[in-house]
């Protein structure tokens, strides 16, 4: 029997760059006359630069043999030096927003690499963009017939109704006539959101008719969903699937408010993980999580709790990783490296950590505006040992997650929850007041 395993290099990195591997390799194998290729997963990483904690995914897909081909509009020589040692290949265009520098990136990386396998950014922004980059490379994942499902909130309260889990009243209001009917059925107050858009941006909570005909008269030219003011307390339902769909990690976190909440009340936000995710939760999840047949891709779900009854309510699907540093928080709540299990469900199609939520993680985020009674040195001696990260939050970020971030992690609930409220008081919260 003639068993041969040959190798030979198939493109080779630019000088510029360093990797950590010595370039991609196909490796042919010869079993009992026949002929099996494998081939190195080309991957093209956009926007690598950003968020800044998203370089280690980068960095753990090259660790695990992936070519990896960045394609952003920074210099490459403004890189941090870790994702310069984790790219292959490095294409700039001047604006992420053109197309066609886009299209013009990807034949490059074809031209030199071969067939491209997978794109992403992990980045709710730029779903759409990845979407027509795989319809037009043929890559697995999201495609141009699957966005709308997944971008446009009123397709989603379709398709959770279908899957068996409660949602908000409402429908898409083009006019203000439109609005006014559909308040009389729901009553005040409502929800005013783009039936496609991003986090809680140009969101409105209308209490009024006065109001609904002010929101109509300066309504931007979108498409906005209108639907009943839910009152509860805002749930995640949070993970990542393999390639066939099958969840190998997930947790939840609750909220402490709303992101819209915090945005138009320019108000400091806090949310933790779960130890044991509340089995209707999970659940309706679960549910979710098939209904839109997510594979191999990080989801975060949010649901409300309903104050009324308890109920759980669906509210809106994100088919990327939640935001801010809860991919650290996944890490610090687990003793596990997400972005290496992650790499390796992509490249292997396995999760190889074991986990079992051995602590509550918390973010407590804070605003610069405020006045806040303890200072950072404060924090840090009051709780040191449980503060496992702190660091100043981008800019882009601020308006709903605060300007400085806290991680905290206790197996203690009562612990969270007692940091967060010693870091959010303020000099002009009133007496008793909870500012957790």
């Amino acid at each position: 029997m003639l068993n041969l395993n040959i190798s030979f290099m198939i493109g080779t990195c630019p000088a510029n760059v360093k990797p950590n591997l010595p370039g991609a390799r196909r490796t042919l194998t010869f079993p009992q006359g026949g002929v099996t290729f494998r081939k190195i997963m080309n991957f093209v990483y956009l926007s690598p630069h950003f968020p800044p904690n998203y370089y280690l995914f980068c960095v753990h897909l090259r660790r695990l043999g992936a070519n990896v081909l960045g394609l952003a509009d920074p210099p490459y020589d403004s890189l941090r030096a870790e994702l310069k040692e984790a790219l292959c290949d490095y294409y700039r265009v001047d604006d992420l927003h053109n197309y066609d520098q886009l299209l013009r990136g990807c034949g490059y990386f074809t031209q030199r690499h071969g067939k491209l396998d997978r794109i992403d950014s992990h980045n709710e922004y730029w779903l759409e963009t990845e979407a027509r980059l795989r319809t037009d490379f043929h890559m697995f994942g999201i495609r141009n017939e699957d966005i709308l499902a997944v971008k446009s909130k009123s397709r989603m309260k379709a398709i959770f109704r279908n899957a068996g889990v409660a949602v908000a009243r409402g429908a898409v209001a083009r006019t203000l006539e439109e609005g006014k009917r559909l308040v009389r059925e729901t009553g005040y107050p409502v929800v005013a959101k783009p039936d496609v858009g991003v986090g809680a941006i140009a969101t409105y909570k209308i209490s009024c008719e006065a109001e609904l005909e002010r929101f109509f008269s300066r309504k931007p030219p979108a498409d906005y969903l209108l639907e009943e003011f839910i009152s509860g307390g805002i749930l995640s339902f949070d993970g990542l699937t393999d390639r066939d769909g099958n969840p190998v990690f997930y947790t939840a976190h609750a909220y402490s408010q709303g992101v819209m909440e915090a945005v138009n009340n320019d108000d400091h936000i806090s949310y933790y993980s779960f130890r044991e995710i509340p089995p209707d939760l999970e659940a309706a999840g679960r549910k979710v999580l098939a209904a839109f047949g997510v594979r191999e891709r990080f989801f975060h779900f949010e649901f409300f709790r309903t104050h009324r009854d308890g109920r759980i309510v669906a509210l809106e699907v994100n088919l990327r990783p939640p935001g801010g540093l809860t991919t650290d928080m996944f890490n610090y709540a687990n003793d596990i490296d997400i972005y290496h299990q992650w790499a390796s469900v992509v490249v292997r199609n396995e999760f190889t950590a074991p986990y079992g939520r051995p602590y509550h993680c918390g973010y407590i985020g804070r605003k610069l505006r405020k006045n806040y009674i303890r200072s950072h040195g404060d924090i840090l001696a009051a709780f040191g040992d449980a503060i496992v990260h702190h660091e100043e939050i981008n800019s882009i970020f601020r308006a709903a997650i605060g300007d400085y971030g806290y991680l905290a992690r206790s197996s203690s609930l009562e612990e969270i929850l007692a940091i967060a409220r010693f870091i959010h008081e303020t000099k002009e919260d009133p007496p008793g007041r909870n500012p957790g």
